[in-house]
């Protein structure tokens, strides 16, 4: 493993984790303040997430062996270096073309590092570049800051350089990026976040992936307190049907695509999440048997596969991606069988429902 690829694996997959994490509340709230998701936001909040572990990767990984004699043989590195134009020294003790020249591909780094920082601030919060400017300097601080008490204190001595002109070449890159934002602006038309958007096949499997998400998360949680639990009372962590399959996959399925649904208008939290809504012909929401059977045919009868290792959940969640595709209105196979159809929340609230074809 190179330098490099420590750092960014540990930074790919803690972001991209985290996002996994958020994805839920994070799809709620975008599509209640703009009225959908979108593909570049899509794609742009989780990498988001990966940039800022990146920086906290790149910027203080790998960790050296700091002891006594290390902190004695780089005692240098308690000193910071409070000229930040010090690397135009540095540029003149290398004997090569500019290109070439380590400390000037250094700062062309360190502007690099942070362009990213103002294009996010920009495009992806909506914020000034006075501000993109602002954090990009305060968040550099305090990499620096932190390099320069060893991680706050916890280790010996300092392991890394504090360096004004890290600090210049970052906040100059943070505000190239919030100058070059604008080239990622949004073409078309902007509508309200209230008016309603058609049910489209994506946004019904955007819909089902943040139920399945959000039931493996609750589930994970559900395990492991129960096996914090068992360790606090037995001083042991094992593994068995109670925590597996009960706590850790019927729970958290019978509670949050059932009794959610029936406590509430029909919908499960993924097609909340998405502004979604189920309802019958005459626009009101599903009978307590029309939500039953549709979760034992629908999301329901998936995890009860799923759980008894049944050779028929491929086949079973194959069916269902074929019918949400192909039925009118995208109300899949549950919405035929139980006469239901699946509709915009925003919809629903100005208009009842058509009839399903």
């Amino acid at each position: 493993m190179t330098q490099w690829s420590g750092p960014t694996l540990i930074a790919v997959f803690a972001g991209f984790g985290l996002a996994l994490v958020l994805v839920v509340p994070y799809v709620a709230i975008s599509y209640r303040k703009r009225g959908e998701l979108g593909l570049l936001r899509a794609i742009a909040a989780p990498t988001f997430l990966v940039y800022c572990f990146a920086l906290v990767t790149y910027t203080l990984l790998p960790l050296p062996d700091v002891d006594a004699a290390y902190c004695a043989t780089h005692e240098a590195l308690r000193h910071p270096v409070w000229n930040p134009l010090q690397f135009l020294e540095d540029m003149r003790q290398f004997n090569t073309g500019l290109l070439d020249n380590p400390a000037l591909r250094q700062v062309l780094f360190n502007v690099a590092f942070f362009v990213p920082w103002g294009v996010f601030v920009r495009r992806l919060f909506g914020r000034s570049i006075g501000f993109a400017v602002v954090s990009g300097f305060f968040v550099s601080l305090a990499i620096e800051t932190t390099q320069l008490t060893g991680v706050w204190f916890l280790m010996e001595c300092p392991y890394r350089l504090f360096d004004t002109g890290d600090l210049l070449s970052n906040t100059v890159g943070a505000g190239v990026g919030a100058l070059l934002a604008p080239v990622l602006r949004r073409s078309g038309r902007l509508r309200p976040a209230d008016e309603p958007r058609p049910v489209l096949a994506r946004r019904r499997l955007l819909g089902m992936v943040l139920d399945l998400i959000s039931v493996t998360l609750a589930g994970v949680v559900l395990s492991m307190i129960a096996l914090a639990v068992q360790y606090v009372t037995k001083g042991t962590l094992q593994n068995n049907t109670l925590i597996d399959d009960v706590l850790g996959r019927w729970v958290p399925t019978a509670v949050l695509l059932l009794l959610v649904p029936l406590a509430g208008n029909g919908a499960t939290p993924g097609q909340r999440a998405v502004l979604l809504t189920v309802v019958r012909a005459d626009g009101r929401p599903p009978s307590m048997l029309q939500s039953i059977v549709r979760f034992l045919i629908g999301s329901g009868g998936y995890f009860i596969l799923a759980g008894l290792d049944s050779g028929w959940t491929s086949l079973w969640l194959l069916a269902h991606l074929v019918f949400m595709i192909f039925t009118r209105g995208h109300r899949g196979l549950t919405g035929l069988v139980c006469g239901l159809s699946v509709a915009d929340t925003r919809a629903v609230d100005r208009e009842p429902v058509a009839p399903p074809g």
